[in-house]
């Protein structure tokens, strides 16, 4: 087993750079961190190489056959890490190939989401609702950041990340048959109002603004859900969970 204990090193660099988009968006790899996200990106296949922190060990279960494994010293994990209480394993994973078509029947689609704790967080809660994919508008937190991946917890491993001109997907999605939900106040009914049927797809957006307009008058009908207290508004992952499990459970 390989040990790396110089930050100097061209290897350690090249990991370092994996937390900037241009160096993912050049080699469609990403640095996951975590023994959870790293334990699901092996079951999908993606890993390309593990780094472990000295003194860390791997579980016994973990299929890693022909897989590069390289140990390296505390001060090297700590400059990788991109959380306060590392737990000393990464891994290095190819990014999947998006597809050109709409594949599946339950989608999440997110308009300039700009932080990436919700990103996350909506990623993973399609995961667990059942959703097919997740598709990225212009302006949202880019699905492989650190960020993103910290709060998906290994479900970007599970479900289809697209991205795009929302425009072109909602095309799409209306030419497989897949009706599109927005949500908005204005000109919006009660979610509880629409019976969403099997195959649909639900349209978030910005934080502040909302989703825009232009999006919303594509829709089959925009949503909004009931405030009961003196909220104005719902955080948009909270929001999104709440229509995603109601219209995954309607069956």
């Amino acid at each position: 087993m390989k040990f790396i204990q110089s930050l100097q090193n061209p290897q350690v660099k090249h990991w370092k750079k994996l937390s900037t988009k241009k160096e993912r968006g050049k080699t469609f790899t990403y640095l996951l961190e975590g023994f959870h996200p790293v334990e699901e990106a092996l079951k999908e296949k993606v890993v390309l190489e593990i780094i472990l922190e000295e003194g860390v060990t791997m579980p016994d279960s973990w299929d890693i056959e022909g897989l590069p494994v390289t140990t390296v010293a505390h001060e090297i994990s700590k400059a990788l890490a991109n959380t306060e209480t590392s737990q000393g394993i990464f891994a290095v994973c190819r990014m999947k190939k998006q597809p050109s078509k709409i594949i599946g029947k339950r989608f999440l689609l997110i308009d300039a989401v700009q932080d990436p704790g919700n990103i996350g967080t909506m990623i993973r809660t399609a995961d667990a609702a059942g959703f097919d994919a997740v598709i990225l508008g212009k302006g949202s937190a880019e699905a492989y950041s650190p960020k993103v991946l910290r709060a998906a917890q290994g479900s970007h491993l599970h479900v289809d990340l697209l991205k795009g001109d929302l425009n072109m997907w909602i095309e799409k999605l209306k030419e497989a048959d897949v009706p599109v939900y927005g949500t908005a106040l204005d000109n919006g009914v009660s979610y509880r109002e629409v019976d969403p049927g099997d195959s649909f797809a639900i349209l978030v957006g910005n934080e502040g603004s909302g989703v825009n307009p232009d999006l919303l008058a594509k829709t089959e009908q925009n949503l909004y859900i009931p405030i009961f207290g003196k909220s104005e508004s719902l955080n948009v992952a909270v929001a999104a969970g709440i229509l995603m499990y109601d219209f995954a459970m309607r069956d």
